[in-house]
């Protein structure tokens, strides 16, 4: 079994993109022309809905603008996207759809196009797949003569829609059809299942009696053959109501003329396939990404991870492997994303984005435009926020949405948008009350700001006072262009999309929440605020930009002296205190500090050994000089001793890989016998965990998805070749030209080097995937056939 899952290949699907607008939207004539058309758009994998948007108010050209993203867990035949006009007293009616079918989604992939609304038709509402058998049997007839019997099996179904929610009851008529012959055969109806076993077989003659005798060699009549069908229809059992057609497919009995057996797997289609005439309902600007990643096991990715995870430590970074990715498709959002968690998963991401965002100030000239672009940084810094700032999110912001959405107090300001009987004022004093309590809830928040965040934006705030040391605001600003215009505006703006609340809010909630994302906004811009907000606003950046353990630990402990090489009585009671800052220990508590040691000198801290000193509960904090021994009170202290040292150091660049477990006594490490007290540590060190951030990042999917990223811009790749080349030949600066005008060649020696690597792990991959990768046969459950067969 482990031998399989060595080799298994997995294949993982996403879909990303944006419904970006309406136009001319429902019948362009006649009675049911609306002109007040309130519409909203949803998304379904074949029946199932999967996204919707909000409600766009009384216009048939519509700006809807909503960004998708999401991992498809199960096979799907076609993508759809329906408009539906909001019904007041009555269900919502459909205006139209956009359905592409699964294999033709690369056709339109990473681009937008203008799409024309087809009508829903309850009859080309299907999805699912059926298990046929067909077969020819010889038969002798009662007056001798020899004719021909097709026998057709239908085995089961798989994928069936919900009908109304639920599991539907389905069942399969199997018919006959030539030009003048319907013969039709009806199954057993199946409870309650999407994916019915039938298990049923059926009998058609197919040649008249009278066309052959005894003597005659055995044939199959050729019109006849040429001209037959088989029809397999679903429906769902309606009971006391009308039966739900579900879907069809048809295979020509002449497919059976070079094999006696034909077995298969077919899709459902529509009824007719589809095809109707209509009138003009409209179209859909879209955008749709669709992904799939057939993900090798772990050990083909451990060249291309390394290569990445080595990017933080490149010099300079713009010669890094995940730099170089994110130079060649500058262009697309989704090469961010993969690098982004691949970095998190790793604890790699604080060190890189550090160095690309000081690669970015090294070209901001005005302290006014920093961070405002849509740069490398700025997308690493946006998608981390996503990322690890759910929980943050929901602790800060969903108590005040919740209030928000479910008081529903009026708060329009514009005199256009008023409605009848409102009084400004009165709306006014809402809006103002609700900006309030999200201004309180947002700077009342930093202790809840996940380190990660803190980490990220205390190494913002230093890289810009060192790039503009005369701004005394430049530090503020580094910070609040993201906590404020790209993390809690937005999240106010869309909280459905963060999981704050459940379903878009309605129309009049939506524009409140507009209204308080755009004063959230202005936060990032001081002229336009009081005193008393510019210091609640300096304080929270201030403590968010600091690493998130500002608070002290103190405690009693027993602490062996340092150095010493007896074990004897060196270990004496002292009080252990750490901040952010210094890790110091002191006779007395509360007296002045024996000794001082800076975080930022701490290498590693890992529990010790019990038996290096007889005594438990012990842990080593190991920095330049000699390691630094400590004995808790109990286990439950050790533990958050290590926890607590471990979080405050944990973004030290000069950070151990391995470690002793035990100590250095008498000319030897204990632990693994070695003689030198400088011999690298036997065991390695344990990972240094976020705080209060949970990931389940699947590492080898984000790697694959960076190969195929690498491999469908390759050529820019060998153009990145080609110009350092040119650099280093030449030794002179890169004539301009529009191919290597986008790159980032600080280092042309370095960039040629990590292009070459890249090149070299890419061929490989391919190669793996060339020698493990096999199509499906055609017919196969994994590849079944698509529409009529010839």
């Amino acid at each position: 079994m482990a031998e399989e899952d060595d080799t298994r290949i997995r294949i993982l699907q996403s879909l990303r993109g944006k419904i970006c607008e309406g136009k001319n939207l429902g019948p362009c004539s006649g009675p049911n022309r609306q002109r007040d058309l309130c519409t909203f758009c949803t998304i379904s994998l074949d029946q199932e809905e999967v996204f919707r948007t909000k409600v766009f108010d009384k216009s048939l050209s519509p700006f809807y603008g909503e960004d998708f993203y999401f991992e498809i867990p199960r096979p799907f035949q076609c993508l759809s996207f329906y408009v539906f006009a909001k019904g007041v007293f009555q269900r919502d009616l459909p205006v139209g759809k956009v359905s592409i079918r699964k294999e033709e989604l690369c056709k339109f992939s990473g681009k937008e196009h203008w799409f024309g609304l087809q009508p829903v038709d309850p009859n080309s509402e299907v999805q699912g797949k059926v298990h046929l058998e067909m077969r020819l049997n010889e038969l002798i007839i009662e007056n001798g003569s020899m004719c021909q019997q097709l026998l057709v099996r239908i085995i089961e179904c798989q994928g069936l829609p919900l009908i109304s929610g639920q599991n539907c009851d389905p069942y399969a008529t199997v018919s006959l059809v030539g030009p003048a012959r319907f013969d039709q055969k009806k199954t057993k109806v199946k409870k309650k299942t999407s994916d019915p076993q039938f298990e049923e077989t059926f009998y058609f003659e197919v040649t008249r009696p009278n066309s052959y005798t005894k003597k005659s060699h055995f044939q199959v009549e050729e019109e006849d053959i040429e001209k037959l069908e088989i029809k397999v229809d679903l429906w769902n059992n309606g009971n006391l109501a009308q039966d739900v057609f579900l879907g069809e497919t048809r295979v020509s009995v002449k497919i059976l003329r070079n094999d006696h057996i034909h077995r298969a797997w077919y899709l459902l289609q529509p009824k007719g396939n589809g095809k109707s005439k209509t009138d003009d309902l409209g179209s859909l600007r879209l955008n749709v990404t669709y992904t799939e990643d057939n993900v090798l096991p772990s050990a083909c990715y451990t060249p291309l991870c390394t290569l990445l995870l080595k990017s933080p430590d490149i010099k300079p970074i713009s010669a890094s492997a995940a730099h170089i990715l994110g130079d060649i498709c500058r262009e697309r959002y989704e090469a961010v994303l993969p690098v982004v968690r691949l970095l998190l998963h790793h604890s790699r991401l604080v060190s890189f984005v550090s160095a690309i965002a000081a690669l970015e100030l090294e070209n901001t000239q005005e302290a006014n435009t920093i961070f405002r672009g849509n740069s490398l940084a700025t997308r690493c810094i946006d998608d981390m926020m996503k990322i690890v700032g759910r929980s943050y999110l929901t602790v800060t912001l969903k108590p005040v949405l919740d209030e928000i959405c479910e008081s529903n107090k009026t708060c329009e300001i514009d005199p256009i948008k008023l409605k009848e009987g409102d009084n400004v004022e009165v709306n006014k004093e809402n809006l103002q009350g609700y900006v309030q309590k999200v201004f309180s809830s947002i700077t009342q928040s930093s202790s809840s700001c996940p380190p990660l965040m803190c980490d990220v934006f205390r190494s913002l705030r230093q890289l810009a006072s060192k790039r503009f040391p005369d701004d005394p605001h430049v530090q503020y600003s580094a910070v609040s262009s993201f906590v404020f215009l790209r993390f809690f505006a937005v999240a106010v703006l869309s909280p459905h999309t963060f999981q704050l609340r459940p379903h878009h809010p309605d129309l009049e909630v939506s524009r409140t929440l507009t209204l308080i994302s755009k004063t959230i906004q202005t936060l990032g811009s001081w002229g336009s605020l009081s005193k008393n907000k510019l210091v609640c606003i300096h304080v929270f950046i201030l403590t968010v930009s600091m690493s998130s353990l500002y608070l002290f630990y103190y405690r009693e402990v027993q602490k062996r002296a340092q150095g010493r090489k007896r074990i004897g009585k060196n270990f004496k009671k002292r009080w252990l205190r750490v901040t952010n800052r210094e890790l110091s220990y002191h006779k007395h508590r509360g007296k002045e500090a024996l000794c001082i040691m800076p975080v930022k000198n701490i290498q590693a801290v890992e529990k010790l050994d019990e038996s290096a000193f007889n005594r438990k509960n012990m842990f080593q904090v190991l920095h330049s000089e000699k390691p630094l021994y400590v004995q808790a009170g109990n286990c439950v202290e050790a533990s958050e001793w290590v926890e607590v040292l471990s979080q405050v150091s944990r973004c030290n660049p000069d950070r151990l890989g391995t470690f002793h477990p035990s100590a250095y006594l008498a000319g030897a490490w204990l632990c693994c016998r070695s003689l030198s007290d400088s011999q690298p540590g036997c065991k390695p060190c344990t990972p240094t965990l976020l705080a209060n951030l949970q990931l389940d990042i699947d590492c080898d999917r984000e790697t694959e998805r960076i190969f195929s990223l690498f491999t469908s811009s390759y050529s820019k790749l060998q153009k990145m070749e080609d110009a350092c080349a040119s650099i280093a030949v030449y030794q002179g600066p890169l004539r301009e030209q529009d191919d290597y005008s986008l790159f980032t060649i600080q280092d042309s020696k370095e960039t040629f080097h990590t292009v070459r690597q890249i090149s070299h792990i890419l061929k490989e991959l391919q190669r793996e995937h060339d020698t493990r990768s096999g199509t499906a046969q055609y017919g196969s459950q994994e590849n079944p056939i698509v529409g009529k067969t010839s």
